[in-house]
């Protein structure tokens, strides 16, 4: 787990999410109290329980980013869900207990990389001997081919050495040279499960996957033979030899207990659940039952998976919504106890959208200048056109929907997009969008409120 200070999370924050300092503290800290639970004595620490978010929020300010920029920062086990996904036991929907057998598959996957990059030089080796052996069948293992107790049922003549060895080398060299990769051969793959395909009922397709792969464990996989280019056999060796060289009982094990302590469940659309909704009736009649559903997963309980029982007793529970009709206090009383921290994000204006076009790493100028490039056509934008599109992004945000920072994305789209048709016959030539090209293209959808509805 990263042991970044508080203050060095958020400045990593800072370089994709602009504004809601609030919030990134609280992450901050919340990530902040896992590392130091991890140095306390394991009797204290099993006490310890994480104090559990609350983001609240419009939609397009930063929420879900938030949360999944802190995963990749910690490189915790990290899943996000909709909590409108799920149903109360009974209805046709998704279990609340499958957003933590999916967090489970991702801690498998995180840590099998890891394993796979400790790996990889002696897999590398390995699948450099394989592909020689394909490509000089005759340099094999003289043992390969012997029959039962290591002697062949047929009298075998011994063949002279036609220094296999010097050929061999010779092949290595020309391999690592690049000058056989257009070279084919064949191969042969494991085909997982032996097509064993298993139709679940809609709503229990997570059983249906935990079947489909026992069968697929109690009955070997399919072998067949494929004709690829060296350079992709060479790929599929490494990804054979790897899979020799590793472990997957202790893989499941050490990727357990990464979900068990560090991991992290992002539900987003908690406020979709809640009570009350406009009108103050529920039409809903499963959105209590969804609440009460989550209420062990978050206290603390055992769900079965199959890589074997996983406790939630210390997972890390962020929620984030846009409560407009609803407030936390509308969620049940014991699911509020088990979410302490709150935060309020707040909505951007005109400052926050000029920041978010020019600050961040990823920011969507440099997106699109580096889509363009591809095509050869530069294109670069004045200070006066990045503040014309925030002010419009804020206009348009006010009279219509607020959405936030996705605002940015239609309106660029539709600034951009004659350029972006036309830029393979442009290649070559320089572009400066300023404030009057920006008018230009957004003016008539403007100044036509209904319109503005429609595209922007």
């Amino acid at each position: 787990m990263s042991n970044l200070t508080p203050r060095e999370i958020v400045s990593e924050l800072d370089k994709y999410i602009i504004g809601q300092a609030d919030a990134k503290r609280m992450v901050a800290i919340a990530m902040r109290n896992r590392w130091r639970r991890q140095q306390l004595p394991p009797e204290l620490r099993d006490e310890i329980a994480p104090k559990n978010i609350i983001m609240m929020g419009p939609t397009g300010v930063g929420k879900t980013e938030i949360a999944r920029r802190l995963a990749k920062l910690s490189g915790c086990p990290f899943f996000k869900v909709e909590a409108t996904k799920f149903t109360e036991v009974g209805y046709v929907g998704r279990d609340v207990e499958s957003m933590v057998r999916d967090l489970m598959e991702i801690g498998v996957n995180l840590v099998r990389k890891e394993e796979m990059d400790k790996v990889k030089v002696k897999a590398e080796k390995n699948a450099e001997e394989a592909l020689l052996d394909l490509l000089l069948p005759s340099s094999k293992n003289p043992n390969q081919g012997m029959g039962f107790f290591g002697s062949s049922n047929q009298p075998q003549e011994e063949k002279p050495a036609i220094d296999n060895s010097s050929t061999r080398e010779k092949f290595r060299k020309m391999w690592r040279d690049g000058k056989l990769d257009d070279r084919e051969v064949d191969i042969e793959v494991t085909v997982q499960g032996g097509g064993v395909e298993i139709m679940s009922m809609p709503g229990m397709e997570d059983m249906g996957m935990q079947v489909s792969d026992m069968i697929g464990k109690m009955f070997p996989g399919k072998k067949k033979t494929r004709k690829v280019h060296l350079r992709e056999a060479y790929e599929i060796l490494i990804q054979q030899e790897s899979d020799k060289l590793i472990d997957m009982d202790n893989v499941a094990e050490l990727a357990r207990e990464r979900v068990e302590q560090t991991g992290i469940l992002f539900l987003d659309e908690i406020d979709k659940i809640a009570g009350k909704q406009e009108g103050g009736s529920s039409t809903d009649v499963s959105r209590e039952g969804v609440q009460r559903d989550l209420l062990p997963v978050v206290e603390g309980c055992v769900v079965n998976t199959k890589y074997g029982m996983v406790k939630t007793d210390h997972i890390l529970f962020i929620s984030a919504g846009a409560f407009h009709y609803s407030k936390p206090s509308d969620l049940i009383p014991e699911l509020q106890g088990r979410f302490p921290l709150r935060v309020e994000l707040s909505s951007l204006d005109k400052d926050d959208f000029y920041r978010i076009l020019t600050e961040p790493q990823n920011a969507l100028t440099v997106q699109y200048k580096a889509l363009l490039e591809t095509e050869k056509l530069t294109i670069d934008f004045s200070r006066e056109a990045l503040e014309e599109v925030a002010g419009n992004a804020q206009k348009i945000n006010d009279e219509t929907e607020n959405i936030g920072a996705r605002r940015l994305y239609t309106i660029m789209e539709r600034i951009l997009s004659d350029l972006s048709f036309e830029a393979p016959d442009r290649s070559g030539e320089t572009i400066l969008i300023d404030r009057e090209y920006v008018k230009e293209k957004l003016t008539d959808v403007v100044e036509d409120r209904d319109l503005s509805r429609y595209i922007l």
